[in-house]
């Protein structure tokens, strides 16, 4: 897989359902980018890919910090640690046990994790000022 523009929401999505076709779990996908930028788009096309049963369902997890989406390949849990402070709120989630359960994870505002992670594929988005379209680098 190699980097992309997108300059829809749509091709964002599409990116995000090519990528979940070919992850295989166990897998963490780190996700990093501004406000605004796609994320949670990014994450609904990786669980169509996925075989999620309903991916009009994802949202981003903001408050909830992590949702859980049954698929045909794998459980997708989707975290958001853009609320998160200290290793205390980490581990009060529950990521050890997500982190082990051999699904597919999803984190956005991967750069507030401060444990490592086995098998980790980093994706970040960018934003360009003028144009809005957006650079997504995969790997």
């Amino acid at each position: 897989m190699r980097n992309q523009t997108s300059r829809s929401e749509r091709d964002t999505f599409l990116l995000g359902q090519e990528i979940g076709r070919q992850i295989r779990p166990p897998r963490v996908i780190l996700l990093y980018g501004e406000l605004g930028s796609g994320k949670t788009v990014l994450v609904r096309g990786m669980a169509e890919g996925l075989g999620v049963t309903d991916p009009g369902l994802v949202r981003s997890p903001s408050y909830t910090l992590v949702n859980e989406y049954p698929g045909e390949k794998s459980t997708l849990y989707h975290l958001d640690f853009y609320r998160l402070d200290s290793l205390r709120d980490l581990y009060s989630i529950g990521l050890e046990e997500i982190l082990a359960s051999q699904s597919i994870v999803i984190i956005e505002w991967a750069e507030k994790l401060l444990v490592e992670v086995e098998n980790p594929f980093p994706i970040r988005i960018v934003v360009e000022p003028e144009t809005r379209y957006r650079q997504i680098e995969i790997g």
